[in-house]
């Protein structure tokens, strides 16, 4: 990232901001695809899910449980102290706008993994590529 000083994340409004998870290392296998928007907003972390409740072959409380899970990643990444640079505030409504599923690879974890791929995409997007990489997402 660069080194301009910043005062809340995020800067202006990023739209569009994708992230996939995807794993195949034998079984299980892990698969996740999220669209979310990364708006301006009061302190803190607002989440909220546009109508993206149906799946084709997933009940409704399925589909809600992955939309939970990526809330609870996009919270967890920024909550990380190595996330932001130190004196960066958090003022963020992220909404999420897509998702796509795999009938047997897809699982909460997957989607709260891509909710912490989806925060770092949006860092990406906003200041550069970090200076140093991020950690694996395992």
């Amino acid at each position: 990232m660069t080194t301009e000083h910043r005062t809340t994340f995020p800067p202006r409004p990023l739209h569009g901001v994708k992230a996939v998870y995807a794993r195949q290392a034998g079984c299980p296998s892990s698969f996740a695809l999220a669209v979310a928007d990364f708006e301006p907003w009061l302190e803190g972390v607002e989440f909220e899910t546009a109508d993206t409740s149906t799946v084709p072959g997933w009940s409704a409380a399925e589909v809600a449980e992955l939309h939970e899970a990526f809330g609870v990643g996009v919270r967890e990444e920024l909550a990380d102290p190595a996330t932001l640079v130190p004196g960066t505030a958090v003022a963020v409504a992220v909404v999420l706008r897509s998702i796509k599923v795999h009938e047997v690879d897809t699982h909460p974890r997957a989607f709260r993994q891509a909710g912490r791929q989806a925060v770092r995409n949006a860092l990406a997007q906003a200041y550069g590529p970090p200076a140093t990489p991020w950690p694996r997402l395992s």
